[in-house]
């Protein structure tokens, strides 16, 4: 078995990196994961929002190992998160579905504010990998190690470009609301003018 952690700080408020890490997916920077569906999501009596997913994403594992292993390039994963705004936390744990009777990868982020500056959030991500029953077990279980520490840059990378997106779509949303302003009160005066010409 092997064990990787990580820990990152994202230099925005917890409520908007969270926001983004549900709507990570898909982006264009970490394209290992392929299809993204939500089986379930409610808010408890706790006021805790809990959501299962599932995704499909690619193993990152060199054709070699594909070939020996005989295994198909595609992974099911069971994603299932609680994010709690009353107590600023979100717990994401995943664990894949495919092949898990030889390999197994059980993952868990936590997101909370940084302690020292309400503007910052830490990032701790765990993954406990453990490839059995296969020849070469050890080597497959560093390469998938070694993936994580490349995905798991690339995945603050997309969180990054969906903060970004979040705030582009935001001042898009902020200017077409202020055209039509302009346009109904351009309409009102031309509609107050026409009145007052009739008079």
């Amino acid at each position: 078995m092997k064990i990787w952690s990580s820990q990152h700080i994202f230099e925005h408020p917890w409520e908007t990196v969270v926001t983004a890490a549900q709507r990570k997916y898909p982006n264009p920077i970490n394209t290992n994961v392929t299809g993204l569906d939500v089986v379930n999501r409610h808010v408890d009596q706790q006021g805790v929002l809990q959501s299962h997913r599932l995704m499909r994403t690619k193993w990152g594992f060199p054709g070699w190992v594909i070939k020996l292993v005989g295994m198909s390039k595609d992974c099911f994963v069971s994603e299932h998160s609680k994010v709690d705004p009353a107590n600023k936390t979100m717990v994401l744990k995943s664990q894949n579905m495919t092949y898990h009777n030889f390999v197994s990868v059980d993952e868990t982020l936590v997101y909370t504010p940084h302690p020292e500056d309400k503007n910052k959030t830490i990032l701790k991500q765990e993954a406990a990998i453990t490839v059995h029953g296969v020849p070469l077990a050890g080597k497959l279980e560093g390469i998938l190690e070694g993936n994580f520490d490349s995905n798991a840059h690339k995945g603050r990378q997309a969180i990054e470009w969906v903060i970004s997106t979040i705030k582009v779509e935001a001042e898009e949303m902020t200017h077409a609301a202020k055209k039509g302003m302009e346009r109904m009160e351009q309409a009102m005066h031309m509609k107050n003018t026409a009145v007052q010409d009739a008079l």
